[in-house]
């Protein structure tokens, strides 16, 4: 399992780790061993595998590097053996402060969402996994109706669809779910429309139904998870609007994390100041989602979580108290419970699994 952490370089000096981590992952109870630290890159923390599983790339979330204005993407080989990283290069991603990146099927492209620059980016891929300068760039314009949040574009995530052909870009700071349909041959990134989400919901991430006819976006401002048919053509049409908090809650909480069970009949959202996984389950004619209570995620400001590639292990990756926490899954109802293995892990944000 690979963890991309906050750092304790400038400018976020809340961040402790050291660098990418590497654990090994025990899938009878979720019990990680530490293989590596990577290290030597400024903070590295959302992360994505290549199709392949040979390589991984980490943005680093800083607001200029190598001497440019804008934040920064490396790439790493990975022993296929142990696991371990090898760092080959790192590139612009063309705007600062990214917050997402991931890898379109064919390993050719690595795609970029700058948060605080409020755009995204292509960067194609050469045969040994190391990446090229960019080969497109588009900058978001315009806000929304939150003035401290939403005074400008803020590309969260940019997630590619089942197809392959498209990419889908949650921008909170417009209250828009972008779609840009993937030139991979050229490199490019083509507009071809966007849904608009309610005022102030800040949409974060999205996550696609097993059937790629479902997607869930999470919205980090008002804390709720939007449902979404989805055509296959990069189309969008809104079907429900759910809360990812109890009813009683009343204190001060966002979103984070939104992740599909691989059966496809539970969802689950990440709730930071009420520290909870919100589970849903999925209707299976519908798509639409109930509420099936929180688990607790024993820590505090819960950034990210991931489900094993069995979807027997949930993990819970508590950024402000250093601690990854895991819990069992049943696979019949969807509910959570901890396994008892809690792992010491600074400034966690994100967790991908590989299987080795």
């Amino acid at each position: 399992m690979y963890v991309g952490n906050y750092t304790r370089l400038e400018p976020y000096p809340r961040g402790r780790a050291d660098g990418v981590n590497v654990y090994r992952l025990d899938s009878s109870d979720g019990a990680l061993n530490l293989v590596q630290t990577a290290g030597g890159v400024a903070n590295p923390t959302f992360l994505a595998l290549a199709p392949t599983g040979r390589n991984l790339y980490a943005i680093s979330a800083v607001p200029e590097i190598d001497g440019y204005p804008a934040g920064g993407v490396s790439a790493y080989s990975v022993d296929p053996a142990t696991g371990e990283l090898t760092f080959l290069n790192r590139e612009s991603t063309g705007g600062p402060g990214p917050a997402h990146v991931s890898v379109d099927p064919s390993g050719q492209l690595v795609l970029v969402a700058n948060y605080h620059g409020g755009s995204v980016a292509a960067l194609p891929v050469r045969p040994d996994g190391s990446l090229a300068p960019l080969s497109d760039f588009h900058q978001h314009e315009g806000r929304g109706v939150n003035p401290r949040r939403q005074e400008k574009a803020h590309a969260h995530s940019i997630t590619v669809d089942p197809t392959g052909r498209y990419a889908l870009v949650c921008d909170l700071g417009l209250d828009l779910v972008i779609t840009y349909r993937l030139d991979v041959a050229a490199g490019r990134l083509v507009r071809t429309g966007a849904v608009k989400a309610h005022p102030g919901a800040g949409p974060r991430h999205l996550a696609f139904h097993p059937s790629g006819l479902l997607a869930y976006v999470i919205d980090e401002l008002d804390s709720t998870i939007a449902v979404y048919a989805y055509d296959g053509h990069g189309g969008l049409t809104e079907l429900q609007v759910e809360p990812t908090l109890p009813a009683d809650f009343a204190g001060e909480s966002t979103t984070a994390e939104v992740r599909v069970h691989p059966n496809g009949r539970f969802v689950y959202g990440s709730n930071r100041g009420h520290d909870s996984i919100a589970i849903f389950a999925v209707d299976e004619a519908t798509g639409l989602l109930a509420q099936r209570g929180h688990i607790p995620t024993l820590g505090k400001t819960p950034r990210n979580f991931s489900l094993d590639p069995s979807g027997r292990l949930l993990l819970a990756a508590n950024q402000d108290s250093d601690t990854i926490v895991a819990f069992r899954v049943d696979e019949a109802n969807g509910q959570v419970t901890a396994t008892g293995r809690v792992t010491a892990s600074p400034s966690p944000v994100c967790l991908r699994f590989l299987e080795v």
